[in-house]
C-alpha cells in the first residue's frame, strides 16, 4: 500500500510525527508533499524554514520514504495518480475537504494530537514573557 500526505511541515512537533507515523502504519510506503515557499506565499503563509530545510527534516524521518514538493491545490489528483496511492491522509481539521479524492484512493482523516499545533509554539514563542502559556 501506498500512502500520501501533505503539509507545510514548518517547526516539526509531536503532532507531525504521530501523524507521519499514524499514516505510515497503514501502509509500506509514505509519501510527504510539502508546501513550496512560493506555494505558502500564495496560501498567505509563513514559514520559519525554507522549503529545503523543511524538506531536509522530514527525509531524516524514518516513517517518511519519500518528500515531493507541493507547487498547488491542484497537483494531488496529478500524485495519486504519478505515484499509484492507494491512500490519501490528511489530519482531521481537514475532513471534507479532500473527499473528492475517493474517485481515485481512499481517503482517511486522522485525530490531531491535541493541544499541539504550529501556530501554538509559534505564539508561545513570541510571547513577551515566555514561561506564560
Amino acid at each position: 500500500m501506498k500512502i500520501i500526505t501533505y503539509g507545510t511541515f514548518d517547526l516539526i512537533h509531536v503532532g507531525h510525527i504521530h501523524l507521519l507515523r499514524r499514516a505510515k502504519g497503514m501502509g509500506g510506503h509514505l509519501t510527504v508533499g510539502i508546501s513550496t515557499d512560493e506555494f505558502n506565499q500564495e496560501k498567505r503563509k509563513q514559514a520559519y524554514h525554507s522549503f529545503e530545510h523543511r524538506k531536509l527534516i522530514l527525509e531524516s524521518i524514518r516513517y517518511v520514504d519519500f518528500v515531493i514538493p507541493e507547487y498547488s491545490w491542484e497537483q494531488k489528483v496529478a500524485d495519486i495518480q504519478k505515484y499509484n496511492i492507494d491512500i490519501f491522509v490528511m489530519g482531521d481539521d481537514w475532513k471534507g475537504k479532500f473527499d473528492y479524492l475517493q474517485d481515485y484512493c481512499d481517503v482517511v482523516y486522522l485525530p490531531r494530537t491535541n493541544g499541539i499545533s504550529s501556530t501554538t509554539i509559534k505564539q508561545n514563542v513570541f510571547r513577551k514573557n515566555p514561561y506564560e502559556l
